[in-house]
């Protein structure tokens, strides 16, 4: 049974990536600090992990923008750092397995023009998305090494109970279900907010064509290609919620992007993607989980 190594297999994508890829009939080696098994700051672990893996799907980061803010040291460390070390030992180990990194639409800043198509200009504003802009470069410069390596840009993925309850549609939907208020940092604020169910379907695409030899892959979007403001979420996880809860507003942060649309058609030519939950679908999934929950009395 082929090996992939899955840094951050702990993550929101990880658990819901991992089942797919078992059905593909591929073991996955998970590397996590969540339950201590691995830290991809460790090169020694790092270099242990990958024998005998043919691919390796990175998803292992200092994941959200907020905390790369109060720790830049760390965020650079993680996500530039030690994405370049991998890439490193990867080019160096005998079975030079692919590597499929996951980017993110940080990469490219306030965007001038919507929807942003994977060859527009890079200016990320804040350190999170320098890291993983640090990080796709060195995954292109591996290349020359002889590495298969492929790029994924994500865009506010969502869809899980378990994610961090302090994310944006994750804290809508739980508040909606509990009949507390909404907070928005931001009412005009507008996201492709992209279902998990999606996102890792579409992995598992990029991972078919990278097994198959696929080399060059360009950078691909993973997203609906569907804005929707704060504002608007928030309404949706009230609707859904038959809550009469009311909606604060905040001043946005200062270091968020405050608009973004991703063009999907480079993932539907290459790899016959596109997404099929919007958020308005979404958003009522997540919200009637997390009432489920309350029914059980998780919150009790």
């Amino acid at each position: 049974m082929p090996k992939i190594l899955m840094t951050g297999h702990l993550g929101l994508v990880g658990r819901h990536l991992s089942p797919l890829l078992a059905q593909q009939g591929y073991e996955v080696i998970g590397f996590d600090i969540a339950n201590n098994s691995g830290d991809i700051c460790n090169s020694f672990q790092l270099k242990n992990a990958l024998k005998h893996c043919c691919g390796v799907i990175h998803l292992g980061a200092v994941s959200r923008v907020v905390w790369g803010q109060n720790n830049p040291e760390k965020c650079w460390q993680t996500n530039a750092i030690a994405s370049e070390q991998l890439l490193k030992l990867a080019s160096e180990s005998v079975q030079k397995p692919w590597v499929l990194v996951a980017s993110s639409r940080e990469v490219y800043g306030e965007p001038k023009s919507l929807p942003v198509s994977e060859s527009m200009p890079l200016s990320p504003v804040n350190i999170y998305g320098r890291s993983k802009l640090y990080m796709e470069e060195a995954a292109l410069k591996a290349r020359v090494t002889g590495l298969n390596t492929a790029i994924v840009r994500l865009a506010n993925v969502y869809g899980c109970t378990l994610d961090h309850e302090d994310r944006v549609l994750p804290a809508f939907a739980k508040n909606a279900a509990l009949g507390s208020d909404l907070r928005v940092d931001g009412f005009d604020q507008l996201f492709d907010f992209t279902h998990v169910s999606d996102t890792v379907r579409g992995i598992v695409k990029i991972v078919e064509l990278l097994a198959a030899g696929e080399h060059n892959l360009p950078p691909i979007h993973l997203l609906p290609g569907h804005g929707t403001t704060l504002k608007q979420a928030a309404e949706l996880a009230i609707s859904a919620a038959n809550s009469d809860t009311s909606i604060i507003e905040a001043a946005s942060r200062s270091y968020d992007v405050a608009k973004f649309i991703g063009d999907p058609s480079r993932a539907k030519s290459l790899l016959g993607w596109q997404a099929n939950i919007l958020p308005q679908e979404g958003i009522s999934l997540l919200v009637n989980a997390f009432k489920e929950q309350l029914d059980l009395g998780v919150y009790a």
